[in-house]
C-alpha cells in the first residue's frame, strides 16, 4: 500500500494549531519532544536552537499545561520534564487525523465551521470538508473489500 500520511498534512496541521492556540515553532517543538519520554531544558534549548529564536518558549509550554515536570532539581540531578497528558492526546489526534480519521466539522474549539472567518480560514474550512469526503470514501470502499474479499 503507498503511503501517502503527509498528504494532508498541511490541513492538519492549521486545523491543530487553530484549535490548540498554537504557533508552528511551539508545534514542532512538542512533536521533537512526544519520543524524548523525558528531557531536560538543556534537550529542549539544544533543539530550540534550529527554531525561530523565543526565549519565552520553555516557560510558556510550561506555563499552558503543554509541558510538567516529572523531577525537580535536587542536589547534582538536574529537573526532569515530560509532556502532559493533555499534549500527548493533542498529538495521537495529529496521527490519527494523518491516519485517516475525519477532522470534526463541528466547532471542537477551532470554531472554523461557526464564526465569521478569515479568506484562508474559509480555504482551509473547505479543504477539511474536500479531505473528510475523500476519507469517507477510502473508510467506505476499505468496509466493502472486507465485506467481499476478491477469490
Amino acid at each position: 500500500m503507498k503511503s501517502d500520511y503527509l498528504k494532508y498534512w498541511r490541513v492538519v496541521r492549521f486545523f491543530i494549531m487553530r484549535k490548540y492556540k498554537l504557533n508552528q515553532a511551539d508545534l514542532d517543538m512538542l512533536l521533537f519532544l512526544y519520543s524524548e519520554s523525558y528531557f531536560s531544558r538543556d534537550r529542549f534549548d539544544e533543539y530550540t536552537k534550529m527554531m525561530s529564536w523565543d526565549h519565552a518558549r520553555f516557560n510558556r509550554l510550561l506555563r499552558e499545561g503543554w509541558i510538567v515536570m516529572f523531577r525537580e532539581n535536587k542536589g547534582k540531578r538536574k529537573a526532569l520534564y515530560e509532556l502532559s497528558y493533555k499534549c500527548k492526546r493533542m498529538i495521537n489526534s495529529i496521527y490519527k487525523k494523518l491516519d485517516g480519521e475525519e477532522i470534526p466539522e463541528t466547532t471542537g474549539g477551532s470554531n472554523l465551521f461557526y464564526k465569521k472567518l478569515s479568506y484562508s480560514d474559509k480555504r482551509y474550512r473547505d479543504m477539511i470538508i474536500a479531505m473528510n469526503q475523500e476519507v469517507k470514501q477510502k473508510n467506505k470502499g476499505f468496509i466493502e473489500q472486507q465485506q467481499h474479499p476478491s477469490p
